[in-house]
């Protein structure tokens, strides 16, 4: 299963969940990460993804190309994460086949009624469970 996880900024959130997916399905799986900025994928890749790329275009091409889609729902929303996340990275990551798993992170003006307010640590533990029905 190839799987891309998407973060910006400095890319935290995405080491978190690569490093736990790591340990999980050792491997299984192939992680590409795929930063908005330089410093966000040295830091997944850091945490240790596959592979790695940076950048609109990497993420446009990446997104159709992979099984999973992990990462804040802000990689849905036009202009989020302080306009890191482009419209067409936006639209390249909605029209992807790719499953989506993606966190309720209430960062971008985003608030989806009826989701409970976990821990990080329990949400990316919520990916791994969720990793793991797509497995089977």
């Amino acid at each position: 299963m190839k799987i891309a996880v998407i973060d910006g900024q400095g890319g935290g959130l995405g080491k978190s969940i690569i490093e736990k997916v790591r340990v999980n399905f050792e491997g299984d799986i192939e992680i590409i990460a795929l930063g908005t900025n330089s410093l966000a994928t040295s830091n997944m890749i850091k945490g240790g993804a596959h592979a790695g790329a940076t950048g609109e275009n990497a993420i446009k091409v990446m997104s159709q190309k992979v099984d999973v889609i992990i990462g804040p729902i802000a990689i849905i929303v036009a202009n989020a994460m302080m306009g890191e996340i482009t419209p067409s990275v936006a639209e390249a990551i909605a029209n992807s086949c790719a499953r989506k798993i993606l966190l309720p992170l209430n960062r971008c003006n985003v608030h989806i009624v009826g989701t409970m307010d976990f821990k990080l640590s329990d949400m990316i533990m919520f990916i791994v469970d969720e990793l793991n029905k797509v497995k089977d």
